[in-house]
């Protein structure tokens, strides 16, 4: 028997986990994807610790493994929680879109206009739990926030140095302006600038998991199988 043959069966023998292996690497680069949450830029919407389920068909279809884009399925809509690559170094992140191309955006004192109008922002009484101990929650003050018929929470903490002013600048062609819903503890186009529609990943869906990291991994049940507005 040659030494070619049991080398054969051995890998006829792994061909099945293979493909299975093959099969789920290509549908988490070009299909669905869920990702670990490292930092609390989201928050109340989106926790440390959270892991979250993506469309990666939902602005193009790509060449699994590879990348490519090989077709525009959508165009990302104002108030849209999507995952890019920075700008600033290539880091995977989450934020909200806040500007489409066109858009002149500005920000006075933690206002947002939008083509020369505020936003509209009003308090609320969503519950912090999941994101700040109870002697920590005074501190910060919680704003829903309509862009234009998209209503989410946002997280202001006025003692925070954030930068709370810019523009007006316009939103050029194919790009974006994406912002953190913690609005004084992000890192997002008021320091990195505009996001060009190639380093969209795809628009965040659901909170899949969640776990509490400062309390020995413990599960936040209650946030399980939540969807994402």
């Amino acid at each position: 028997m040659t030494p070619t043959r049991p080398l054969a069966r051995r890998l006829r023998s792994w061909l099945p986990m293979l493909v299975v292996v093959a099969s789920a690497l290509s549908f988490r680069s070009a299909v669905a994807n869920w990702y670990d949450v490292p930092t609390g830029s989201m928050q109340p919407t989106i926790y440390e610790g959270d892991r979250i389920l993506v469309d990666r068909t939902a602005f193009s279809l790509r060449v699994p493994l590879l990348g490519c884009e090989v077709a525009r399925t959508g165009e990302p809509r104002r108030g849209d929680i999507v995952v890019l690559s920075s700008p600033h170094d290539g880091t995977r992140l989450v934020k909200r879109v806040v500007g489409l191309p066109g858009d002149t955006v500005a920000m006075s004192g933690g206002d947002l206009l939008i083509d020369g109008r505020p936003v509209a922002c009003e308090p609320t009484g969503t519950d912090l739990r999941w994101a700040l101990p109870p002697d920590d929650q005074d501190r910060h003050e919680l704003l829903t926030e309509d862009l234009r018929g998209r209503r989410h929470v946002v997280m202001r903490s006025p003692d925070a140095r954030a930068r709370r002013d810019f523009g007006p600048i316009t939103v050029p062609a194919d790009s974006y302006l994406v912002m953190g819903d913690n609005r004084d503890h992000s890192f997002d186009s008021r320091y990195f600038g505009f996001v060009g529609r190639d380093a969209l990943q795809g628009r965040a869906l659901a909170v899949v998991a969640s776990v509490d990291r400062d309390r020995g991994w413990r599960p936040r049940l209650g946030r399980f199988f939540t969807r994402l507005d």
